[in-house]
């Protein structure tokens, strides 16, 4: 399938703002199910990007503004053409997640950061799914996927980001971080590795993962989680609508949890308020016609063939700014001058 999208994040500010430094993950990324066919940043006021490859295999495109601003947008065009995703072809036991070597492999997705820090109510629910799989490893993987799509309520505004996934549970509700949050750390608890992914989906309604009727819908960024299988590779689903990740999904970039693959994040320097207007629109195109942004009014950067991967991984920031919408997942830090 070949999908377009359109990442739009408008800020507005107060009063003027002196200097905004920024960092946007919205690429989508090239594997075995997808393959970037085009993409462009597009800053206004004119800035800069600098692109580079982060430590989890995620593009970044960072840029700053200088000057004096009131507002600020920042525009990702991309081509991508996605493909159904594999099955599981094994079905290793849970003695497997045991060994050395798999460990070793997987061992950043199998422990805690602020986002999938469970308890031992989260313990007790994964052990459930585990006994009703019995000792296969996709079987509980999938158990749990079922579990966390039918425990939850899918409730836009019912959590906040960095809600702990002992809260989640409890509460019932949430949107698709919340989902994909509880699913891996459930994961995690049993042994199995798992990670947070960030990406799109081609749908009129996140919670259902319905195909739309029409080619163009307008959304927020989605998110969903992907499990390691041993001698197989990972497992990509979606607990938010029960879904196998296919080709209606399109992949940014994964990472242990939300704040490694935030799709933009920054900080302003000013007294100024800001308010935020995000949406993303995914096209369905048959055609080899690509979106363009007019290079007279906009600085605009291409992905190149090659950039420069990060020399080491930075510890992620536990952003504390006002944040407008979670399902949307944009922030910027305030900085106060005087």
């Amino acid at each position: 399938m070949r999908l377009d999208v359109r990442y739009r994040t408008a800020f507005e500010y107060s009063e003027r703002t002196s200097e905004s430094q920024n960092e946007l993950r919205a690429c989508p990324t090239t594997d075995a199910s997808q393959r970037l066919l085009d993409y462009r940043v597009t800053v206004e006021p004119g800035a800069r990007v600098f692109s580079y490859i982060d430590a989890w295999g995620t593009r970044v495109d960072a840029f700053g503004i200088r000057r004096h601003h009131t507002a600020m947008a920042v525009t990702a065009e991309a081509s991508v053409e996605t493909r159904p995703r594999p099955l599981p072809t094994a079905a290793p036991r849970t003695e497997a997640l045991k060994r050395g070597d798999f460990v070793d492999a997987h061992i950043e997705y199998l422990g805690r950061d602020r986002n999938t820090d469970w308890g031992p109510g989260v313990a007790e629910v994964a052990q459930r799914q585990l006994a009703l799989a019995g000792p296969d490893v996709v079987g509980a993987i999938l158990a749990i996927h079922r579990f966390v799509g039918t425990n939850l309520q899918y409730r836009p505004g019912a959590t906040d980001v960095g809600i702990g996934v002992e809260d989640v549970l409890s509460g019932g509700a949430g949107v698709c971080q919340d989902y994909a949050h509880l699913a891996v750390s459930m994961c995690r608890s049993l042994g199995v590795p798992a990670r947070y992914v960030s990406g799109y989906l081609f749908t009129d309604r996140d919670e259902t993962g319905e195909v739309p009727v029409g080619d163009t819908v307008y959304v927020q960024t989605h998110a969903w989680m992907e499990a390691a299988v041993p001698g197989w590779g990972w497992l990509a689903l979606d607990p938010t609508n029960g879904q196998v990740v296919g080709e209606h999904h399109v992949k940014i970039g994964h990472g242990r949890s939300y704040d490694d693959v935030q799709p933009l994040r920054g900080v302003f320097l000013g007294p100024a308020a800001s308010t935020v207007t995000p949406v993303v629109e995914i096209r369905r195109v048959d055609s080899a016609d690509l979106w363009r942004t007019s290079a007279d009014q906009q600085r605009s950067v291409h992905v190149p063939s090659e950039m420069p991967m990060a020399g080491r991984r930075a510890h992620p920031s536990n952003p504390a700014g006002p944040i407008q919408q979670q399902q949307v997942q944009q922030q910027q830090e305030r900085r106060r001058t005087g």
